[in-house]
């Protein structure tokens, strides 16, 4: 009997590695899912929302090199769109099938029609539609091709009454080409480099999720020339660990260690790091940077010089061309600085708070201290992205996934799922806020549908942190961020899920064990201190005049116990 374009398209995607769909089947779908229960190779996941199937699909995609998600007709490729905007600009390789209506109805604004071209074209390295049964191979080895080699999401249009035509040969090669070429920088400019470095005295290398594969290399390159070593958030988890010269994060989530040292340097070097705050940059010293992608070079800060190359092959070939430095007084003294700033930190997990307002810091160190030494943290955007970004170690084993370039809520526990389908032998921990978590709420039950031993810890600060720290360093008082949030420990019992509610400060230690120990998924709703602040690494004067000014305007409207309340839970920032 001959196949269809769907079971087609099925063995194809098998070919390429792929183990599972994230999608809510129906409509112009079900030929598809058909074709997935037949083949018995491949699993289709039932997410209860399209944008849960992108973001597990997207952490998927990050931690093996490719994954899939689809989406039906209209409202699915709508819901789709905010994880697939993530993963692009995440550049992770994501497959997305949008199946859609009958393309004899195109065009005549039938029930559910959307435009995929128009739909997706913002979010996507690859965005094409399947008309005939011809197309079909060549277009699937195409965005296969575009997401892996791009590095994004690669959409393809599926038209309902295409997915059950009769298959046709494909004419053009059906393999996937998965490379790993050599990038480095030409010899002339790997000279002006060096001679660049051999000038300069005071360095420090900034990394990012591009050094991920060069971490012996950067170390190497550090104590050659007793460099400090800062890192972005996503460089974290790469460049942290048995690092002797390290000295932290920089940016709104960062330390003031790494700020101080990148500032204080001669030059600064860029490694595979695209990062976004352009203030937290140095403006009176050198910097170099290196990346692979030739158009982002110079678009977050003025260079000296701007190279394409891989981190890890630049720096074997840019060694040799070195001299190396023997004063390492620079080093020496960053490395103080950075033992004074974790030694702050140490006395905000140590304050560990009170009933109803446990400090956020001291349940981060406490998940850190518990967590295996491969675990893979999800992270949700806001107050709880910052306390992982400070308080949970990296060990060169653990991953930490988060919607770190879109910046989108709700991620974390989207992330866990796609995270615990493809390495059921790992640890999962989800630091979710409760915000966050309130938005895709439904999906606790596919966590329990597939039983997923995922770890939920909600730092249930009963507000939208982030933002009411955004309005009072605006000098605004802050409005509507506060949440009147259901008993999540009941919710998430309701879903099939073992869960407390953790009110106090002694027990907070006890319930991690507990939830770690378990044979399956389990929440934690924990109440945090809704005024702990996450203040940056540089606080500009117009911060501390807006800050003053919100809480001059809370005192005038009566408001005396949140002030103190903020003032008493942050007076190491403050003062």
């Amino acid at each position: 009997m001959s196949k269809n374009v769907s079971e087609q398209l099925v063995e194809r995607l098998i070919d390429a590695g792929l183990k599972r769909i994230y999608a809510v089947t129906g409509d112009s779908l079900n030929h598809l899912n058909e074709a997935v229960r037949k083949s018995g190779k491949i699993e289709w996941i039932h997410v209860r929302h399209e944008e849960v199937g992108a973001y597990a699909a997207a952490a998927e995609a990050e931690l093996d090199g490719l994954a899939c998600c689809a989406g039906s007709c209209g409202p699915g490729h709508v819901h789709l769109i905010n994880g697939v905007y993530d993963a692009n600009r995440s550049h992770v390789p994501l497959l997305v099938i949008a199946s859609t209506i009958s393309t004899y109805e195109f065009g005549t604004d039938f029930f559910q029609e959307t435009n995929t071209i128009k739909l997706f074209d913002d979010c996507s390295v690859y965005n094409q539609m399947i008309t005939t049964a011809k197309q079909a191979p060549r277009i699937l080895q195409n965005a296969i091709q575009h997401a892996i080699s791009k590095k994004g999401a690669a959409v393809i249009g599926l038209p309902g009454d295409v997915s059950e035509l009769p298959a046709e040969e494909n004419m053009t090669s059906s393999q996937f080409f998965f490379t790993n070429p050599v990038i480095r920088p030409n010899d002339n400019e790997l000279n002006q480099l060096a001679q660049l470095i051999n000038e300069n005295n005071k360095i420090t290398l900034f990394c990012g999720v591009g050094a991920e594969k060069a971490y012996h290399e950067i170390i190497q390159l550090s104590n050659y020339l007793n460099a400090p070593v800062g890192y972005s958030f996503r460089g974290k988890m790469i460049i942290q660990h048995d690092n002797p010269n390290e000295i932290g994060m920089t940016g709104l989530l960062g330390l003031p260690s790494a700020y101080h040292a990148m500032h204080e340097s001669d030059l600064v070097i860029l490694l595979g790091t695209d990062f976004p705050y352009q203030d937290f940059m140095p403006v009176k010293n050198k910097i170099v940077q290196i990346d692979t992608a030739p158009e982002r070079l110079g678009r977050r800060a003025i260079l000296e010089l701007g190279l394409c190359g891989d981190v890890a092959d630049t720096i074997k070939a840019l060694i040799p061309l070195l001299n190396k430095k023997e004063d390492s007084s620079f080093l020496e003294s960053q490395l103080k600085l950075y033992a004074k700033v974790k030694e702050n930190l140490e006395t905000y997990v140590k304050d560990n708070g009170s009933e109803d307002n446990i400090q956020p810091e001291f349940l981060a160190s406490t998940i850190c201290n518990h967590a295996d030494d491969d675990t893979i943290f999800t992270v949700d955007t806001g107050m709880s992205c910052v306390w992982g970004a400070r308080f949970i170690r990296s060990t060169g084993r653990r991953k930490m996934l988060g919607s770190f370039n879109h910046g989108s809520m709700a991620n974390a526990m989207p992330m866990a799922i796609g995270a615990a389908l493809s390495h059921p032998e790992r640890q999962v921990i989800a630091l979710c806020g409760d915000g966050g978590l309130s938005m895709l709420l439904g999906d606790l039950a596919t966590i329990n549908q597939y039983k997923l031993p995922i770890k939920i810890i909600i730092f249930n600060n009963r507000a939208l942190g982030m933002v009411r720290l955004e309005m009072q360093v605006a000098g605004l008082k802050d409005n509507a961020t506060d949440m009147l949030n259901p008993d999540f420990a009941k919710v998430g019992e309701a879903m099939g899920i073992h869960s407390e509610n953790i009110h106090k400060p002694e027990d907070v230690e006890e319930a991690i064990k507990r939830a770690f120990a378990h044979n399956g998924p389990y929440m934690l709703n924990v109440f945090t201190n809704p005024n702990a602040l996450a203040m940056p690494p540089k606080i500009e004067l117009n911060q501390i005049v807006g800050m003053t000014k919100s809480m001059a305007k809370l005192m005038l409207g009566g408001k005396m116990d949140e002030v103190f309340d903020t003032i008493k839970s942050n007076y190491k920032h403050l003062f």
